[in-house]
C-alpha cells in the first residue's frame, strides 16, 4: 500500500518528535558541561590565559589584625589642677621637647611637644652655637609657661655615645641646668610607665627604636625586664641587616608568650611609618605590618628590619605608636615632686 504524502508527513514528525525525548537528557548534559566554570572560579572577572577566555576569582584578604583602618580606643584620664612640666631629651641626632600637665596623682596630658623633628646637632659646631642655639630653645618652652625649676634635661643612652653630647651637657651645665643621664634599662622603665595604660601591662610589652639603641621591656614578676639592642643607625657600625635581624629575632623571643597581645612602640622610625597612615589627630595610631611599608632611606630600612624581626619572634599583629608618649615623660613622672 502506497501513503500519501501526508502520511509521511506524519510519520516523520513522530520520529522527530521520538527521537528529541530520546536525545534530550543528553543535550542537558551537553549544555551542562559547556556552562561549567573552573573549579575554583566566580565568574566575577575575567582574564585571558592560553588563548582561552576563563574566569578567575577576585583575591580576598584574610583579617590579619592588622589592616589599614584599625584603631586602638584607649582615653586616659585628664590630671586635676595639674602643673606645667617641661622635658627636653638630648638625643642621638637632636633634641626633642615636651611640655605636660600633670597632676599629683601622675595623671597627665600633653600641652606641647616637638618631637622627631626637634634642632639637630648640624647647626651646632661651636660652643657658642651651642649656647645660642639652646637658649632660644628654651625660650620657646618658657613661653608656654614653663618656670625653670621645672624644666629638665636627660640625656639618653644612646645620644651618650655621641661626641658632641659632652659638649652640650657641659653648656648646659654652665647655664644652670642638672643635666640628667639615663641608662637603657631606665630608659625602658620610663618609656613604659609614659605608654602602656596600667589596664594593658599584664598582657603587653614596650619597644622604643631609637637611632642609638632599641629597649624592649615588660613587667614581670613584680618587677620591669629589659632588653637593649642595636638601634635604627646600626650600619653605621658596620653591622650587617642578617645579623641584627636574627639577633633582635632571638632576644625578642624572650618576651613571655602571655605579654604579647600588643605592642607598644615608640621612636624615630616608628614615627616616620605612623605618619604615613594617620587619620588625623589621634593618640593612637596602629601601624601596619612590616611588609606594607617601603623604606625611604637607609635609617628607616634599618629600623624596618628591626620590626620586622620584632614582630617576626612575638607573633604579634597589633604595634601601636603612642604620638604623646616618650621615655622623658616617664622621667617626669618619676620625679617626687
Amino acid at each position: 500500500m502506497r501513503l500519501k504524502p501526508a502520511g509521511i508527513l506524519i510519520i516523520v514528525l513522530i520520529i522527530a518528535i521520538l527521537g528529541y525525548f530520546a536525545l534530550k537528557p543528553r543535550l542537558s548534559e551537553i549544555r551542562s558541561e559547556n556552562n561549567t566554570e573552573l573549579p575554583g572560579t566566580t565568574g566575577n572577572r575575567s582574564t585571558t590565559a592560553e588563548g582561552t577566555n576563563t574566569t578567575v576569582p577576585e583575591p580576598t584578604t584574610a583579617s590579619t589584625g592588622n589592616t589599614d583602618d584599625r584603631e586602638f580606643n584607649y582615653t586616659p584620664e585628664k590630671p586635676q589642677n595639674g602643673t606645667l612640666r617641661g622635658v627636653v631629651e638630648v638625643g642621638a641626632t637632636g633634641f626633642n621637647s615636651f611640655v605636660i600637665n600633670m597632676d599629683t596623682q601622675k595623671r597627665w596630658e600633653i600641652v606641647s611637644k616637638d618631637f622627631g623633628e626637634s634642632l639637630a646637632y648640624e647647626g651646632l659646631a661651636t660652643t657658642e652655637d651651642i649656647r645660642s642655639g639652646l637658649k632660644k630653645y628654651l625660650a620657646a618652652m618658657f613661653d608656654k609657661g614653663v618656670s625653670k625649676n621645672n624644666m629638665h634635661f636627660v640625656i639618653s643612652s644612646g645620644a651618650q655615645k655621641e661626641p658632641k653630647t659632652a659638649t652640650i651637657s657641659n653648656e648646659l651645665k654652665k647655664m644652670g641646668y642638672v643635666v640628667n643621664l639615663v641608662t637603657a634599662e631606665q630608659e625602658a622603665r620610663y618609656a613604659l610607665q609614659a605608654t602602656i595604660p596600667p589596664q594593658f601591662r599584664d598582657n603587653s610589652f614596650l619597644v622604643d627604636i631609637g637611632s642609638g639603641n632599641t629597649k624592649i621591656s615588660w613587667e614581670e614578676g613584680g618587677g620591669l625586664k629589659a632588653i637593649e639592642l642595636p638601634g635604627a643607625k646600626y650600619y653605621e657600625k658596620g653591622m650587617a641587616d642578617d645579623a641584627v635581624y636574627n639577633q633582635v629575632k632571638e632576644q625578642a623571643a624572650r618576651i613571655p608568650e602571655n605579654k604579647r597581645n600588643v605592642g607598644f612602640i615608640l621612636g624615630g622610625v616608628p614615627f616616620t611609618l605612623a605618619k604615613q597612615h594617620r587619620k588625623g589627630e589621634e593618640r593612637y595610631t596602629v601601624l601596619r605590618l612590616p611588609a606594607k611599608y617601603e623604606a625611604a632611606d637607609k635609617k628607616m630600612a634599618s629600623g624596618l628590619n628591626i620590626y620586622k624581626a620584632l614582630a617576626a619572634a612575638t607573633n604579634t599583629d597589633t604595634f601601636v605608636f603612642d604620638w604623646d608618649a616618650n621615655f622623658t615623660i616617664g622621667f617626669l613622672l618619676g620625679l617626687n615632686r
